[in-house]
């Protein structure tokens, strides 16, 4: 069993490049990590037990993570909170407190995790990890919700997200924090290689892994809201469409809802970093407003050629 010390051993011998959140990351399996969250995946790669029917939400880094652990959290406890109920969990607490990060958790934490008040769903979870870094139990065992964005939009969210956290000791330019993602040393990246082992995982376990698309959950999102209540195991009744419910989650965990909420607005979540770092209007297409046309071109190149031949397309 590796103990603090020695994983901390184990980091100074990997691969350190400059961090676009953090003074820097390390290549730990193929990805890049803040020291903070190297040392919480290796944590739980050891001391995680994943148990039957816990529900896994899992994302590239600013994929709308916060709307979807919202989403997910208020479909799992309708039964017994109503989206309209005036002192519902999410208006009072962060999302990231309500479904928290897997690894950013401490282990003598995981059991304590108590967030779903149905018997056939144990837990939900957070996490950023990728596919080559789960631990084993939590395939054999959970549902994973993947979520992924179009990889433009993705690097400017992150890049304002950066921006408004200010944890790194000196900010970083827009060009310098495109040449680290292009070169796959962001939060948890490179990007493609995330999407990518939940794609592949997808096809071969669907009834395990569910992907889903940012930019159709803004489009369609009762069809994508069905979806996902579907695989979870707790399909809409009629009764329940009938009543409007979809169109009360739907505005329970909108944007415009969750962003003027004061506890949302206030507090930290994770050390320095500010709730209200974690929400800003995703708005699809938003990158023509920072991006370049070279910059949006190479991204577009990059994509292409990573998801040749996977059958996955972010077009």
């Amino acid at each position: 069993m590796m103990t603090y010390s020695s994983t901390q051993d184990l980091i100074s011998t990997l691969p350190r490049e400059e961090g676009m959140h953090s003074a820097y990351s390390y290549q730990y399996q193929g990805f890049w990590y803040s020291p903070l969250r190297l040392q919480g995946l290796i944590d739980c790669q050891q001391h995680f037990q994943a148990r039957t029917d816990d529900i896994f939400v899992v994302t590239s880094p600013k994929s709308g993570t916060t709307w979807l652990k919202s989403i997910l959290f208020a479909l799992i406890n309708r039964e017994t909170c109503s989206p309209q109920d005036p002192h519902h969990p999410l208006l009072k607490i962060p999302p990231h407190q309500l479904v928290p990060f897997l690894e950013l958790l401490k282990p003598s934490d995981y059991d304590s995790v108590s967030n779903s008040s149905d018997s056939s769903i144990t837990r939900i979870f957070g996490s950023h990890i990728p596919t080559v870094s789960l631990p084993e139990s939590i395939m054999e065992k959970g549902k994973i919700v993947y979520l992924c964005r179009d990889i433009k939009n993705t690097f400017v969210s992150l890049f304002h997200f950066i921006k408004k956290a200010n944890i790194r000791p000196s900010p970083i330019s827009l060009d310098n924090a495109f040449d680290l993602f292009c070169r796959g040393a962001s939060i948890s990246g490179p990007v493609w290689d995330h999407i990518l082992g939940y794609w592949k995982e997808s096809l071969e376990r669907p009834n395990k892994v569910m992907f889903m698309r940012y930019e159709e959950m803004t489009d369609e999102p009762h069809v994508q809201l069905r979806r996902l209540a579907h695989f979870i195991g707790k399909p809409f009744s009629q009764e329940e469409e009938n009543s409007g419910l979809l169109d009360q989650i739907i505005k329970l965990c909108s944007f415009d809802s969750m962003s003027k909420l004061e506890v949302n607005n206030s507090g930290k979540l994770i050390g320095k970093i500010r709730n209200d770092s974690f929400f800003r209007s995703g708005v699809v297409g938003d990158w023509k407003n920072y991006l370049t046309e070279e910059m949006a071109s190479k991204l577009d190149r990059i994509t292409e050629e990573k998801f040749c031949g996977s059958g996955l397309s972010m077009t």
